[in-house]
């Protein structure tokens, strides 16, 4: 299996079991170990992601969002152009695991603090040349900085997108596995949660550009606004810090 070198750019990819790019986030490594790879993203961080999400997000209406998943469950949707905003990302992914497990951190007078642990359930790894290809699976877990409350996401979603097939009943099935195994790991306190309190003194590396996305990435149909990205992404060098 092919390393990526701290402070690399990467792609992150969700990709359709017909093959088509349903998402596309820029990440830069932190650290690249048989345990996880871990990966972060910064304000201004390049992505793509379905129209209609896009188009939710601006107008604030969820119900958008459901014309999404039907988009996807047609097998017909266009990608726009979207930035990474607000937040720093932390993300650990194991290899084989049906899911991620995600930090977000919000700015705190002249600093960043651990807003929530964020468990995003989805495909195991597939390793790119560019990065790593999964796919979310819809439902969430949200959990408290201090690891002593949680609750279920996007319940209502993962339940529709049951009823359009997206989710497969062997996927379903993992994915129920996934969710006992992440709330055995909350309880004993095992896993990334063994070092949550290094994990939630973590800050983006200041010698690091936010990273940009190469360029369009090949796909079955239309997968990107006609032109996609213009400009290269800008490497950093190694050397930042590792989780």
């Amino acid at each position: 299996m092919r390393s990526f070198e701290t402070g690399q750019t990467v792609v992150r990819r969700d990709v359709h079991r017909s093959g088509r790019v349903w998402s596309e986030q820029a990440l830069r490594v932190v650290a690249d170990t048989g345990e996880a790879l871990v990966t972060a993203c910064a304000p201004g961080a390049q992505a793509r992601w379905p129209a209609l999400y896009a188009k939710a997000r601006t107008e604030g209406d969820r119900s958008v969002r459901t014309e999404a998943f039907e988009a996807l469950a047609s097998g017909r949707w266009d990608l726009a152009a979207g930035v990474w905003e607000e937040t720093d990302l932390l993300l650990w992914k194991p290899p084989a695991a049906w899911f991620s497990i995600n930090a977000f951190y919000v700015p705190d007078g002249n600093g960043r603090r651990l807003r929530n642990w964020y468990v995003n359930f989805e495909h195991p790894t597939r390793r790119t040349p560019a990065g790593f290809d999964t796919f979310d699976l819809t439902v969430d877990l949200v959990v408290s900085p201090d690891l002593a409350r949680w609750e279920w996401k996007d319940e209502d979603e993962y339940a529709h997108v049951r009823r359009l097939g997206i989710v497969s009943d062997t996927e379903h099935q993992a994915v129920d596995a996934a969710r006992a195994q992440v709330l055995a790991m909350l309880a004993e306190r095992a896993g990334v949660f063994a070092h949550a309190e290094r994990w939630a003194a973590w800050r983006w590396e200041p010698a690091w550009p936010t990273p940009c996305l190469p360029g369009p990435v090949p796909a079955a149909g239309r997968v990107a606004p006609e032109g996609g990205w213009t400009g290269a992404c800008t490497v950093a060098s190694g050397g930042g810090p590792q989780v």
